[in-house]
């Protein structure tokens, strides 16, 4: 057994999230969200060169030559499937690996609202899961995939940069496809996308115009688009695709969005009483008054159209947290640090519900 194999395995066994080696330093964990140091020897810099040249696969080599890091994915026998990074710090090899569990999540057990369970029967826009590194986007796509699979007979096709979970067809039937091994990038996997037949479709993350452009057309043209979006709230979520088009198509893009976006998901990852992780989550659905927001470029008042929205299945990160806190889930303290408004959080812990949304939308 080679040396990264036995720290894998390790890993696994002591129930670590991520691994992180670096020459010089012994192998740590990231155990419940706290780095680990574990009792190993530091690792030698031909250790490391070694793991590189063991864990580098031949079609992501080209690209670490090139760009001295790169992405992609593991799977080691016993120990299961890992998400890769390679990269060069001082000109020497690191490696940080993130374990990917094997089970598809289920909503139930991610402890998601039900809400989402209902946008899974959604047939068509684009649906998009936001939040910063680390909170959950990628799960929470996998969970909606998740549950169309189990619940309807539809044609999914997922370009993934790499793929985390592997999805056994049951009413679906589901064909995943890996940036750097099925396909050379997603630009390439995007042109052929409409000619495969697909339902619906995962573009793993919303990282440029060729993409947007092809989720907005898949979305236009009777398609489910899933995808994710680096965005820590979900009123930031389109201005940050629109600052990557040109000033000259922003207001095309937006009209497109507004027509097609059927919501939009941002989570925030908070730490419950016994110290196991739970997303906050904040929910934006189109209904009518959010589309003629987004399209008379009124995206400042989102968070209030979000605000006042909750027949409609939207919530606020505040109304997350409050329910969280007032059911025990979290601690106040916990909760007054991932608050989108912590002043009006206060208040609602004291009875105190201001409706500030719909004043807010009245004045437009």
């Amino acid at each position: 057994m080679t040396l990264l194999q036995q720290i894998l395995r390790a890993a696994v066994e002591a129930g670590a999230s991520d691994i992180h080696l670096k020459p010089g330093q012994v192998p740590i964990y990231r155990i419940h969200g706290n780095l680990t140091n574990t009792d190993a020897a530091p690792l030698s810099d031909e250790q490391m060169q070694a793991m590189a040249d063991e864990i580098l696969p031949a079609h992501a080599a080209p690209a670490f030559e090139i760009n001295h890091e790169c992405d992609f994915s593991h799977h080691e026998p016993d120990a299961g499937r890992f998400r890769v990074n390679l990269f060069l710090a001082q000109n020497k090899p690191c490696i940080v690996l993130r374990h990917v569990k094997t089970d598809v999540p289920d909503f139930e057990t991610l402890r998601l609202p039900q809400s989402l369970k209902a946008l899974a029967a959604t047939r068509r826009g684009i649906i998009l899961v936001c939040g910063t590194t680390g909170s959950g986007k990628s799960t929470t796509l996998a969970a909606l995939i998740n549950e169309i699979n189990l619940t309807q007979r539809r044609r999914i096709i997922t370009i993934e940069d790499p793929i985390e979970y592997v999805f056994v067809d049951r009413e679906s039937v589901i064909t995943q496809r890996e940036v750097g091994i099925d396909t050379m990038s997603y630009q390439e996997a995007l042109v052929h996308l409409m000619r495969q037949d697909p339902d619906v479709v995962l573009i793993g993350e919303m990282r440029d115009q060729s993409s947007i452009r092809t989720a907005l057309l898949a979305a236009q043209t009777g398609h489910l688009v899933l995808s994710s979006l680096h965005a820590s709230t979900s009123s930031q979520a389109i201005p940050r695709i629109l600052d990557m088009f040109p000033s000259s198509e922003r207001s095309q893009i937006r009209q497109a969005i507004a027509q097609t976006q059927q919501a939009i998901i941002c989570q925030r990852m908070l730490r419950d009483v016994n110290q196991n992780f739970i997303p906050s989550v904040e929910i934006l659905v189109n209904t009518p008054t959010v589309r003629k927001l987004i399209e008379t470029d009124r995206l400042d008042v989102l968070e209030a159209a979000i605000e006042t929205g909750e027949k409609d299945g939207m919530q606020t990160f505040n109304r997350s947290i409050y329910e969280m806190i007032r059911t025990g889930t979290i601690t106040e303290e916990q909760g007054m640090r991932f608050a989108g408004n912590p002043e009006s959080l206060k208040m609602n812990l004291k009875g105190i519900f201001l409706d500030e949304g719909s004043r807010i939308l009245s004045d437009l």
